[in-house]
């Protein structure tokens, strides 16, 4: 069913995945433009930079609710398939968009996390930092929005809307020795994250794309997979190890 993807990864020697959104619908954690997408119930907006320093006990408000559905999902069979292959030498790196945290929960260890994670925040005023689990402690207690001891706001550590993407320079440096990349759950649409994908393909490497809807790479893929990633990465990791088994 995927023997070319299987091949492709197998006759690969520096394969990364680039994660979305997509990949923790499974863990019940909603996308952002999907059908019932964040961004359908809510105003991008209320996830800037500009909004926390306008209004942040409301910008708590959403993000404390984020934060929990957070900490209450658990890694779902798609990131274990990822932690899977890297043990089988078969992934070199995550590079995920996700803020939260599953794919280190799932096993994964070379992971980087562009835009942040919501599991660490800190002071906007002197930078310290905290504990998330902490911060809401404070917000359950009544203080919102949560303040540092010097007085300043605290805020998630994540990238913002209108805030420039952590790591990006690392991940297209990593992105640019890759011979293969795996788009997975992510409609590579946000700049410029996307450029990660971009740049394997632009450097003569493999793109293989498994997402439920149609992105923009879609023409110039090698494979496309449409389906759920929980069930599409762990029936691939299966084929892997069918084909390694008749070699042996």
């Amino acid at each position: 069913m995927y023997e070319k993807i299987v091949e492709y990864l197998l006759s690969s020697s520096y394969q990364i995945a680039f994660t979305g959104a997509g990949m923790s619908t499974g863990s019940g954690i909603s996308d952002f433009r999907g059908p019932n997408g964040l961004w359908k119930r809510y105003s991008p907006e209320i996830a800037s930079a500009d909004f926390l320093r306008k209004d942040p006990k409301s910008f708590w408000e959403f993000y404390s609710v984020r934060m929990r559905g957070l900490f209450e999902a658990s890694a779902n069979p798609s990131h274990k398939a990822l932690a899977e292959m890297e043990r089988m030498g078969l992934l070199k790196w995550v590079i995920t968009q996700n803020i939260d945290g599953l794919h280190q929960q799932g096993g994964s260890r070379n992971v980087i996390e562009i835009h942040g994670t919501m599991r660490r925040s800190y002071c906007s005023t002197c930078f310290e930092p905290y504990e998330s689990s902490e911060v809401l402690k404070m917000i359950d207690q009544g203080q919102n929005p949560p303040l540092c001891k010097c007085g300043g706001v605290i805020r998630p550590d994540v990238v913002l809307f209108s805030e420039p993407v952590k790591e990006i320079e690392r991940a297209l440096k990593i992105a640019s020795r890759a011979d293969l990349v795996m788009a997975i759950g992510t409609s590579l649409t946000v700049y410029p994250a996307n450029l990660v994908p971009r740049t394997v393909k632009e450097n003569g490497g493999r793109l293989i794309i498994v997402n439920m809807e149609e992105t923009p790479l879609d023409e110039v893929a090698d494979e496309v997979v449409r389906g759920q990633v929980e069930k599409v990465l762990p029936e691939i990791v299966e084929e892997i190890k069918s084909e390694l088994g008749k070699v042996r």
